[in-house]
């Protein structure tokens, strides 16, 4: 395992193109946290922290596949910097007004999530270009979820560390300036100035074409769901049993949790076929999510937010094979964005209906939206079992460098319906 992890992490530019992709990436990833602390610490209300979250994820949502569809068209660098600016200035506006006016805070919100650069598919679309063969690429996808989960570790942590060492706000600007500088390590790298996309017909659907695709994402924006809805019932949690240091470590675990399980993950190498393998990697993270009703004292909680999060990786590092499967030529930054964006949305639907939940029932009932929210994904999967295996399944996939677009072969899609 730590061998095949090693072979990827010696490749040229590997490690730096991860590290500054988890870097740039740390506001995106806290943001929901980070957000929920300061709205409190205002003395605003759980609904409002949700609703100001959820404007962030809506908006992050929608401009991932914008920007991904204008980095496959125009390269890394002209898009991911100046997206990676005025996504910091937003966040740095929000941070400085607070709440009043509170329409500017919601503009201020919606800025920095539209314009939250796409540097997770731009990493994914550089793999094949920095790797050598199919099985490099996949065991860095799987790292790719390995490395985002210790992210999702130590950012809660960071987060609840500026809170208690400066305050919330301070939490805020720290880490956006952080997340820049992540971004501009990456697009000045000399495989992001190089990458340039195969060529692509235009079409307004762009990945969009894929059945497949469309399937998975279906399914995804339940596991978004979830996790988002563990985030706002956390806080409601902590608060009866320890408070913010409390909140801070279920979400440590719960990115533990999914580090273990994507750690394990990528040391194996698979060879039946993703779809199905994901259908059991997605019914097992909802069964996990059940013992969260218990809701025990904070030790045993924090254990439990950990098994939460075991298949959580897995299930991701699944999803970018399908992805990698079922996108059409010359769309592979956007089809990655969509992904992000279906996860995002997810997300903020989740924390948005769990506010509401937990100012209703409390915090059991929002620990009950994450199980419901998994075996939701499970039935898109079992229901649009057909439409993914008939894209996926048989095909010849090689995986390749989208900057020598004679070597991208791609499953099912014919040449006259290319997007």
């Amino acid at each position: 395992m730590v061998a095949g992890y090693l072979e990827i992490l010696r490749a040229k530019h590997a490690a730096r193109l991860l590290a500054g992709t988890l870097i740039g990436r740390l506001p995106n990833a806290t943001a929901a946290i980070a957000v929920v602390l300061f709205i409190r610490a205002e003395g605003g209300t759980y609904s409002l922290a949700g609703a100001l979250a959820a404007v962030y994820g809506v908006a992050n949502a929608v401009g991932q596949p914008l920007l991904g569809r204008l980095v496959d068209l125009y390269g890394q660098p002209r898009v991911q910097l100046p997206a990676a600016l005025v996504s910091a200035l937003g966040m740095a506006v929000f941070a400085c007004s607070g709440t009043d006016p509170l329409p500017l805070a919601y503009a201020s919100m919606a800025v920095a999530g539209l314009f939250t650069p796409p540097l997770e598919g731009g990493l994914r679309a550089l793999w094949p270009a920095v790797l050598r063969g199919e099985g490099q690429v996949h065991t860095a996808y799987a790292m790719d979820a390995v490395a985002q989960e210790v992210m999702f570790t130590v950012g809660p942590l960071l987060v609840t560390l500026c809170v208690a060492l400066w305050s919330a706000q301070a939490a805020l600007l720290v880490l956006n300036v952080i997340g820049l500088l992540g971004a501009l390590w990456v697009v000045v790298s000399p495989p992001s100035r190089a990458w340039r996309s195969a060529p692509r017909e235009a079409h307004w659907l762009g990945a969009l074409r894929s059945p497949g695709l469309l399937a998975l994402l279906g399914a995804f924006l339940f596991v978004g769901i979830a996790l988002g809805s563990i985030t706002v019932a956390g806080v409601s949690y902590a608060d009866g049993h320890g408070g913010d240091a409390v909140y801070g470590w279920l979400m440590a675990a719960l990115g533990l949790g999914a580090l273990v399980g994507g750690t394990a993950y990528g040391a194996r190498q698979w060879t039946d076929a993703p779809e199905r393998r994901l259908r059991l990697l997605v019914a097992l993270l909802a069964v996990c999510y059940l013992p969260l009703l218990l809701m025990p004292g904070a030790v045993a909680m924090t254990a439990l937010s950990a098994l939460a999060g075991v298949f959580l990786a897995p299930c991701i590092a699944c999803a970018f094979i399908i992805v990698d499967r079922h996108a059409p030529r010359g769309t592979v930054t956007e089809a990655f964005s969509w992904l992000v964006t279906t996860f995002t949305v997810g997300a903020s639907v989740g924390t948005g209906l769990t506010g509401p939940v937990v100012e209703w029932g409390g915090a059991v009932w929002g620990f009950a939206v994450p199980g419901a929210a998994g075996a939701a994904a499970l039935v898109v999967l079992l229901a649009t079992g057909r439409v993914l295996a008939a894209t996926g399944e048989g095909a010849v996939v090689a995986v390749s460098s989208e900057n020598d677009p004679n070597r991208a072969v791609e499953p099912r899609f014919s040449s006259g319906d290319r997007a």
